[in-house]
Formats: structure tokens, C-alpha cells, sequence
């Protein structure tokens, strides 16, 4: 099971690369984790839009490192999630907390909490490139 993740994982790396633009549903749809689309609107500023997110984190569950092509903006509604963010030592996000995520840093997140952990994530990205981009360990 963990070398076919692996293998999907490489073809979703490798389809960004080529600038696929690939739904949420199709990258971040796994087991103990539901991402759902909120809104999408172009901004007054040219190529580039705001995409909203809420993102629902099971117990113990995590999504790994990735980026985007833009910055994200996270309001964790419910639980309490830790951030990791290429760079910089562990955050954890209590539920009325926020973060700020600048445009193409690596990071991840994890709910450490026993209950459900849940995040508004705002994204302003640039139209037409994939939201996110999964960062692939080399085995």
C-alpha cells in the first residue's frame, strides 16, 4: 500500500510540474482527511484569484509537505492542528487561532488533538497554476 501512495504521489508531483491543474478532491481526498471547496473569484489584481477551503483533519491525521502558488491565509475553526513550515520550528493552532503561510514555502499539517481539527484555508494564488503541489521525498 505505502509504494503505491508513493507511486501516486510521483505522478501527482509530476502532472503539477507540467502545470495540470488538478482538483482538490483528486489530491487531497485520503482517508481521515475532507477537503471542501468553498469559493473561487478572480481579484481585481490581474492573474491572480481567492480560493477558500475548509479542510477537516480526523484524530492523528496528516497532510504531508506541499506548497502553493500563493499565500494562504488558515483560520482553524474547531481542534487544535501543528504546522510545520520549511524553515521554521513546529506552531500549533488552537481553534480561533490563525496563520500565515507565505507563497511557495514547504509545510504540512497535523490534528494532534483526540477530536476532529478543522482549518479555513484562504488561498491568493495565481490563476491557472495548480492550488498545490505535493513536495515528493526521494526514497
Amino acid at each position: 500500500m505505502k509504494a503505491h501512495r508513493s507511486y501516486l504521489l510521483h505522478i501527482i508531483a509530476a502532472l503539477g510540474m507540467f502545470g495540470c491543474l488538478i482538483s482538490n478532491e483528486a489530491i487531497a481526498q485520503q482517508a481521515g482527511i475532507k477537503r471542501t471547496d468553498l469559493q473561487r473569484h478572480d481579484l481585481t489584481v490581474p492573474g491572480y484569484e481567492a480560493i477558500q477551503v475548509r479542510v477537516d483533519f480526523e484524530p492523528g491525521k496528516a497532510f504531508g509537505l506541499h506548497s502553493h502558488p500563493g499565500e494562504e491565509i488558515i483560520n482553524v475553526l474547531e481542534g487544535e492542528l501543528e504546522y510545520v513550515i520549511e524553515g521554521e520550528k513546529p506552531v500549533v493552532v488552537k481553534a480561533g487561532g490563525v496563520l500565515f503561510i507565505p507563497a511557495g514555502k514547504n509545510h504540512s499539517a497535523r490534528n494532534i488533538g483526540k477530536v476532529k481539527a478543522s482549518e479555513l484555508a484562504t488561498y491568493i494564488v495565481v490563476k491557472g497554476k495548480p492550488l498545490l503541489t505535493l513536495k515528493v521525498e526521494k526514497p
